[in-house]
This record gives C-alpha cells, sequence and structure tokens, in this order.
C-alpha cells in the first residue's frame, strides 16, 4: 500500500455487511475490494465510521473488520483508513495500536460524545493520547458534530492537534459550516495537511473553497462519477462537474 503517498481524491466511506443472523460478513470483503477498485475507480476507503455502524459493532468486530480490509486491500487498495473512535479511552487507544500493529495507513477519530460538554484543550488530550498509539501512521481527525453534538469548531481544534500530535495529517469534515471549512482552509496555506469533506452533497461548493478530496458514503456507487467531478473541476469545467454533483442530489423515486 502507498501510505506514502498524500492522501488525496475520493474516498468510500465502507459499509459493514452483515450475515442473516447478525454476524459480520467477512467473506465478501474482497469482492467489495475488487467492486470498489474495478467499478467505481476507488482505491481509498475509510472502514468502521458512520456509515460502517463502527460505535454499533464490539470491539472484536472492529478488530476483524480492520484485519480483513488490510488483508484484502494489499497491493490493490492506496489507503485503507480505519476509525478508531469511541466512547471509552482505553478502547479507542486499544484500536489505535490494533490498527497500527496490521498495518493500515493511517487511523481517524471521532469525539466521544456521550457527554456534550467537552473542552476544546480536553478533546485535543483525548486525540494525542490515542494517536500516541499509533505513531507510525498518519491521524486524521473525524469532525462530525451533527451526530456527535460536539460543537467546538474544527478550526479551533486544529493549532492543537498540529502542536501535540506529530502524526496529525488532515480532517475528515463531515459538516455544513463552510465558515468552519474555509478558516480550515485558511490554516492550511502551504498545504501541511489534507482538508477531506464528507458531505456528498455539497462536495463541489467545498472544491471551490480548497478541499483536497472527499470520504462519503455515495463514493461507494458514485465513485466513478465523482472522480469525474474532481477531474472536470481541476480542469476548469464548472458546467460538468455541476452536472456530476447533481447525480448526488437526486432523490430516489417514489414506488
Amino acid at each position: 500500500m502507498a501510505a506514502q503517498k498524500k492522501l488525496q481524491g475520493v474516498v468510500a466511506a465502507t459499509v459493514t455487511p452483515m450475515t442473516q443472523d447478525g454476524e459480520i460478513n467477512l467473506s465478501v470483503i474482497g469482492q467489495y475490494v475488487d467492486y470498489l477498485i474495478n467499478e467505481q475507480g476507488v482505491k481509498n476507503v475509510f472502514v468502521n465510521g458512520t456509515t460502517g455502524e463502527g460505535l454499533s459493532l464490539s470491539v472484536q468486530e472492529r478488530k476483524q473488520l480492520a484485519e480483513e480490509w488490510v488483508t484484502k486491500g494489499k497491493d490493490k487498495l492506496d489507503y485503507v483508513i480505519i476509525h478508531v473512535g469511541a466512547f471509552s479511552l482505553p478502547e479507542a487507544k486499544g484500536l489505535a495500536k490494533h490498527a497500527a500493529e496490521i498495518g493500515a495507513d493511517g487511523i481517524a477519530v471521532i469525539a466521544p460524545s456521550f457527554f456534550k460538554q467537552v473542552k476544546k484543550d480536553a478533546l485535543v488530550a483525548f486525540l494525542r493520547d490515542v494517536a500516541s498509539e499509533a505513531p507510525g501512521i498518519p491521524f486524521y481527525y473525524y469532525h462530525i458534530p451533527p451526530l456527535t453534538g460536539i460543537k467546538i469548531n474544527a478550526e479551533e481544534l486544529l493549532n492543537g492537534m498540529i502542536e501535540q500530535i506529530p502524526t496529525f495529517k488532515g480532517v475528515k469534515f463531515s459538516d455544513k459550516d463552510l465558515l468552519d471549512f474555509g478558516q480550515c482552509v485558511k490554516k492550511n496555506d502551504r498545504g501541511q495537511f489534507v482538508l477531506l469533506y464528507g458531505v456528498d452533497e455539497q462536495l463541489l461548493g467545498a472544491l471551490a473553497m480548497g478541499a483536497t478530496g472527499a470520504v462519503g458514503s455515495t463514493y461507494n456507487y458514485l465513485g466513478k462519477a465523482n472522480n469525474s467531478m474532481l477531474e472536470a473541476f481541476a480542469n476548469g469545467d464548472l458546467s460538468l462537474a455541476q452536472k456530476y454533483q447533481a447525480l448526488a442530489l437526486q432523490r430516489p423515486k417514489q414506488s
């Protein structure tokens, strides 16, 4: 896996396949990898996140999924990012250490959110402690206040993460607050970290503001179209890029 390359472009937030009995179905992960690469042109994945219902799985299930994605993605995928966030600091640290040991290309951490009155410095300390268990691989902060209820702006956390987390490489920004996102872009004037936008329906607007890539669920089945949108945007063809963005805005037809 090409962990030396900067993470950019489209990243599929993977679903967790289950059997009829409610067990995780590891047997289809290899097919899943091939489908993403061959059918969608997607070579980066984000495992055990919101789309994969990571926080609803047991620690053992999360580890098994992480291992299977890393194993089946070896020499095929460019990046396998494992989300290791948890309400429990020891659990998050254990998942981070495990991800590093199995050869993941990076880890991501969501803010613990059972108690909402989290202070900025305390959140940075939590993220730092988790990241310290995987000192050899990139760390990404998973910012998703609509689900966590933690209203600290990502921009407010950047300085602390840059200063205290040596492996900090970027933010998965899953919020519609483009003002906050724009402030993050402003702090990234040297391109020292990546800004991966996580609201699929607004990706084109985020690209215009300075997003360097995207993580989302629709890239599982609209990866090819979104790769084309990124290419059209890079080539200055805004009209074509808008057409591709419109695919993510289509509502399913009522039967």
